[in-house]
């Protein structure tokens, strides 16, 4: 017999007991389908992520702190004002949404990726709560040579803004809270977003599934953020691939499982915020309902004041940036003086509520 044919006759006797094994035992021959498949899709995902980073570089600088390398985009003089984003975001959203153009004529804006998100990490040693982001952003701070500055969070990044201010008081002399989540209410889509931070199983589905899912319900996502708004043009400068990373689908995940336990630490201590408030929310806000949350939060904050907007969905500092800008410029011109505003912090320090 040639060697052809013996080659050819060894193929076929291989196929054939493949095919006898995969019908004597069906149930493993579908889980080694479906791990040859996983495996297919996490190859596919990191090759993915890899291009998205490349395609999307840096666009500011990077400082290591506490063994954290965080990316953070600086523009303008004047007063600091700080800018957190929301959950599963980027610097790029407030990029694309023209604020940071527009703060800086009057402002030194320092913008931040926060851990896990665009091009800072999330180190796992960590549990990323608020506050533990709060002592990062101040160290960052302290860093950037930042003493005092107006802070504004959206979202997300409205808890990190908050617990900032209740911990680190001389820093933050103004408060712009937007389209924030302040008081524990029943939750099932949190539950469901937050199953890719569950560990082991969570890191396979961030890796193989969730991308995937995350692509074909981005219109969907889309449209319940902007809603009943469109997604305004100016927003096709947001990375939608660096969103759909497994890295940041699962710090997304993870602040998605935090955001419940994290409102029932912070709903007992608004009232010790001291510093001007600017609450502001869209009034068809499709995520978050605004009365059980920003209206409630300003009825606990006796300084703060609270602006709805008209027709405006969650994406506010998108759909009504002059909106978002003229709530900054209200907290700065209601910050006192620095000399009444330290011994207002030192009176409190002596005298906790």
């Amino acid at each position: 017999m040639t060697a052809p044919r013996r080659k050819a006759r060894t193929s076929r006797s291989v196929f054939n007991q493949g095919r006898a094994s995969a019908r004597a035992h069906p149930y493993l021959a579908t889980a080694a389908a479906i791990i040859g498949a996983l495996a297919l899709s996490a190859l596919a995902n990191r090759r993915l992520a890899k291009k998205a980073e490349s395609d999307n570089p840096p666009v500011g600088q990077f400082l290591e702190v506490n063994g954290v390398r965080l990316h953070y985009v600086e523009r303008g003089s004047g007063e600091p004002l700080v800018l957190l984003h929301g959950n599963g975001s980027m610097i790029q959203d407030f990029q694309s949404s023209g604020l940071i153009d527009l703060a800086s004529k009057n402002y030194r804006v320092i913008v931040f990726d926060r851990p896990g998100f665009g091009h800072s990490d999330r180190p796992r040693n960590v549990i990323w709560t608020p506050t533990a982001q709060a002592d990062l952003i101040n160290r960052t701070l302290q860093r950037l040579g930042v003493s005092h500055a107006t802070v504004l969070g959206h979202s997300w990044g409205a808890s990190v803004a908050v617990a900032l201010a209740l911990k680190y008081r001389k820093l933050v002399r103004g408060l712009v809270l937007a389209s924030g989540y302040y008081y524990p209410t029943a939750r099932a889509d949190v539950l469901a977003l937050s199953v890719p931070a569950v560990p082991l199983a969570g890191d396979v589905i961030c890796q193989t599934l969730s991308p995937i899912a995350a692509r074909i319900m981005w219109p969907v996502l889309m449209a319940k953020i902007f809603g009943p708004q469109s997604v305004p043009k100016k927003f096709e400068g947001f990375p939608k691939e660096m969103a759909v990373r497994p890295s940041q689908i699962r710090a997304a995940a993870a602040e998605s499982a935090l955001m419940i336990p994290d409102a029932f630490d912070f709903q007992d201590q608004y009232a010790n915020l001291e510093m001007p408030v600017s609450i502001i929310a869209g009034e068809e806000d499709r995520l978050i309902d605004i009365d059980e949350q920003s209206r409630r939060l300003h009825a606990n904050v006796a300084q703060s004041k609270f602006h709805r907007v008209p027709g405006g969905g969650h994406m506010v500092h998108q759909t009504a940036t002059n909106s978002i800008m003229s709530a900054i410029n209200e907290v700065s011109r209601d910050m006192p003086s620095e000399p009444a505003r330290n011994a207002r912090v030192k009176q409190s320090a002596a005298f906790p509520a």
